[in-house]
């Protein structure tokens, strides 16, 4: 999208702290919903127990930016589960919330992704994204979250978070193929002049977590009218820059 002039507007995102608690999260009863999302996890993690990932969204909600009628999306619910949906481990409900009080963007109500992907043929790792409701100006907080399967615990564990903003340009992106095959790279506004991006690279560790191999200022700048994202724009340089 091309890059506008709105540098610093949206929601206040907070550094990412390891929000994902482990302990299992009993799903409510009785409440309708819609499922999103249905991925059987058994087979391409080699899994112990039969685990599924199940995102399901519950009614409308009253908008709370909007007019007295306006509805707005219904918080959706993330499940990885090895009983059915009675309970899901780990904890994925928080994602989004920042340190402190609760605010009206702590829980998702866009699923944006959930799939499995490959960072390497041994390794599978269930990549989710979700998204906030809209703040006032159309900004949203966003978390990406990839998950790992530990065989000696059963138990499915993050191995990356990242929650960001939107209007900004930010953008959190698996990278399937090419020379950056299984990293993630993400790119954030720069908060001084000459107003850029954080370009983060990181790279699937031996101990099957993510860990950071490049972080620069982009050469890619804010407001240059660029219609391409700041990932592609920059990706030229951040080859250059990338560690052999």
């Amino acid at each position: 999208m091309m890059r506008d002039k709105g540098f610093g507007r949206g929601l206040a995102i907070a550094p990412l702290l390891l929000l994902v608690a482990m302990a299992a999260e009993p799903l409510p009863a009785g409440v309708p919903d819609t499922r999103l999302a249905l991925l059987d996890l058994s087979q391409p993690f080699a899994a112990r127990s039969g685990w599924r990932f199940v995102a399901t969204q519950g009614p409308q909600v009253a908008d709370p930016l909007g007019e007295a009628d306006d509805r707005a999306p219904g918080v959706v619910r993330l499940c990885i589960s090895r009983d059915g949906g009675r309970t899901c481990a780990p904890r994925l409900g928080t994602l989004l919330a920042l340190p402190g009080k609760p605010d009206l963007f702590d829980q998702p109500h866009f699923l944006e992704d959930a799939r499995i992907v490959r960072p390497r043929p041994d390794r599978p790792l269930l990549l989710i994204r979700a998204a906030s409701l809209h703040s006032g100006d159309g900004d949203q907080r966003v978390a990406t979250i990839a998950l790992g399967y530990d065989r000696t615990r059963d138990a499915f564990v993050p191995v990356y978070e990242k929650r960001t903003g939107r209007n900004n340009n930010q953008e959190v992106r698996y990278i399937a193929t090419g020379p950056l095959r299984g990293a993630i790279v993400a790119a954030e506004p720069t908060s001084d002049a000459p107003f850029a991006y954080w370009i983060t690279v990181d790279r699937l560790g031996p101990d099957g977590r993510y860990h950071q191999a490049l972080r620069y200022r982009s050469r890619t700048r804010y407001g240059d009218g660029n219609p391409k994202a700041v990932i592609d724009s920059d990706m030229a340089e951040t080859l250059r820059r990338l560690p052999k």
